[in-house]
């Protein structure tokens, strides 16, 4: 997919009612943004969010958290929430790689990660770079150096 600038996009995340802008602060707290026990889940790279919106509007008691780190193409599933006005779904615009300051061991029910690769799983992870987010352990995403001094994920 091809990401082109949409003006005003920060803006539209900042002012919208469905965008957790401080999402840090909910650290082992989300159930009481959504104002229920339900089980959380997450989608990593939602894009413009079609899979993650049908899956609250067939869930309404599960709570879905889409994640996705460019507004440009957030935008598009903020809009679409907009006319839906689902109440269990709301988004964070973020890199992934920070999803383990976000949520909290046991927190979340299941992760959806259709299309991203910025993290992996194992049940060896180190933990300090892991965090287990619903009985496997999410890893963060590693560079390694070559010979040559050049980063590779």
């Amino acid at each position: 997919m091809r990401l082109r600038n949409v003006p005003g996009a920060r803006e539209a995340m900042v002012e919208s009612e469905y965008v957790v802008n401080e999402p840090k602060e909910y650290k082992g707290r989300w159930n009481e943004l959504f104002g229920n026990s339900n089980p959380i889940r997450i989608e990593v790279g939602m894009g413009k969010g079609r899979f993650i919106m049908q899956l609250a509007a067939e869930n309404p008691d599960v709570n879905y958290v889409g994640i996705e780190k460019y507004s440009s193409v957030l935008i598009r599933a903020l809009e679409k929430q907009e006319e839906a006005q689902l109440p269990n779904i709301i988004f964070i615009r973020m890199d992934a790689e920070e999803i383990t300051d976000v949520f909290g061991e046991g927190e979340v029910d299941r992760i959806y990660l259709n299309f991203s690769c910025l993290l992996y799983t194992s049940d060896a992870a180190d933990e300090e770079d892991s965090v287990d987010l619903g009985g496997r352990r999410i890893i963060k995403k590693k560079k390694r150096v070559r010979a040559g001094g050049r980063g590779t994920e």
